[in-house]
């Protein structure tokens, strides 16, 4: 993220030794008399400290970190919502922001109505927007409702409307609040294919997000904030490393959260042209009357059965944590090229085999993911649906054996 001084074309997002500072007081009377006298009389909240980064064209930098650590205020500060307190910030280019979709749009307008409106906000004048209509419409997939009330409007199509308009003219940053995708699985795929439509062609982005995944799957840098402060900018994998690692020692004295059901529970209801996971089963668990089922041998088959998106052809993972929450190893098809096998009633199969499992004895809990052919949609989650006892034939403690020689 260092380096040298590059041409402000080629750096859309600059930021040096930015902070916010909030000024608090105990009572309006207290601010009325600073005011007048000049004397100090609040105390100082630094939202935000001493931040500094360059993003250059074509990056996607992932900003993590719990919750008030400073990633809405930095974001703002990038949009130019807020001002910051000490310290550089300049733009380059056309920003898009991705944010609280639809908020600025005016209830008692129509949807039309509101392009026009919620356009001239950034920087979209009439006659571009004139020109730009037709696309938005054929995007945003919301028919005639268009010249109705945007307070007659489902949220979904308020945020396809917003979405829509927001993404009409490429960016040369492009910043978004967590939600990668809105709405239903067609819109969110087609969300997910905007944007990186625009990262290929070259649009900065700035992604803030609490899913370390899609930050892995989209960003090659990635910054951590902590109460404001910068903890680690630099690689992604690196940084989401030492977050992972600080969430779970803070998390260690915590209680133990309830086990997951040892039984897989049966799917949700979905409409039938939805991707959902089907079924997953654990090969050979001896499941007791009451407690937690348990394993008996070293090796582990899982068997995923999910229904894809018409012809697509999806994408499943699985992973396995140990119960308080320590992630132990994961895995995703579309990372190593073993695409599941059609059926003849077109649903999806994979097995995934793990022979002479390296875990040490303990309790487990799984997860299985349904994903689209890209691997960033997610259709279908069953997180910690199932849990499982092992007892290793070793009694060392660990979490797993690995691969050793002693000599």
């Amino acid at each position: 993220m260092s380096g040298p001084v590059v041409h402000s074309a080629e750096v859309p997002l600059r930021l040096e030794g930015v902070g916010k500072e909030y000024r608090l007081y105990d009572s309006p009377r207290a601010r009325l008399k600073a005011l007048l006298t000049g004397r100090a009389l609040h105390r100082s909240h630094w939202a935000l400290r001493d931040v500094s980064l360059a993003l250059r064209r074509g990056q996607c930098l992932g900003v993590v970190g719990s919750n008030g650590a400073g990633k809405s205020t930095l974001l703002k500060l990038i949009t130019g919502t807020l001002a910051p307190s000490t310290g550089r910030l300049a733009r380059h280019g056309r920003v898009t922001a991705i944010l609280e979709l639809g908020a600025g749009f005016h209830p008692d307008f129509t949807g039309r109505q509101n392009l026009y409106f919620g356009g001239s906000l950034i920087g979209i004048g009439h006659e571009e927007m004139a020109r730009l209509e037709p696309q938005v419409l054929a995007f945003a997939e919301i028919g005639e409702a268009i010249d109705r009330p945007v307070k007659t409007y489902s949220s979904g199509m308020v945020v396809r409307l917003a979405f829509a308009l927001v993404t009409a003219v490429e960016p040369d940053l492009l910043i978004i609040d967590e939600a990668l995708a809105v709405g239903d699985q067609h819109f969110q795929k087609k969300c997910v294919e905007r944007i990186q439509a625009f990262r290929d062609n070259g649009c900065t982005i700035l992604f803030c997000s609490h899913s370390p995944y899609h930050v892995r799957q989209l960003c090659d840098a990635a910054l951590w904030l902590d109460q404001g402060r910068v903890m680690a900018l630099g690689d992604t994998e690196p940084v989401l490393l030492a977050y992972e690692t600080h969430s779970r020692l803070l998390s260690a004295g915590a209680p133990a959260a309830d086990a997951p059901p040892a039984l897989v529970a049966a799917a949700p209801p979905r409409a039938a042209d939805e991707a959902a996971i089907v079924s997953a089963t654990l090969a050979g668990l001896d499941a007791p009357a009451a407690g937690v089922p348990l394993l008996p041998g070293p090796d582990l088959e899982v068997t995923i059965t999910v229904r894809g998106r018409g012809d697509e052809q999806p994408h499943v993972g699985f992973m396995i944590e140990q119960t308080r929450g320590v992630g132990i190893t994961s895995m995703v098809t579309h990372e190593e090229g073993a695409a599941p096998r059609r059926l003849a009633d077109g649903s999806w199969r994979s097995v995934l085999t793990l022979p002479d499992l390296p875990l040490h004895s303990g309790e487990y809990v799984v997860s299985v993911y349904l994903f689209d052919h890209s691997g960033l949609v997610v259709y279908d989650q069953w997180h910690q649906f199932l849990s499982f006892r092992f007892v290793a034939p070793v009694r060392t403690p660990g979490l797993v054996r690995l691969p050793h020689r002693w000599s």
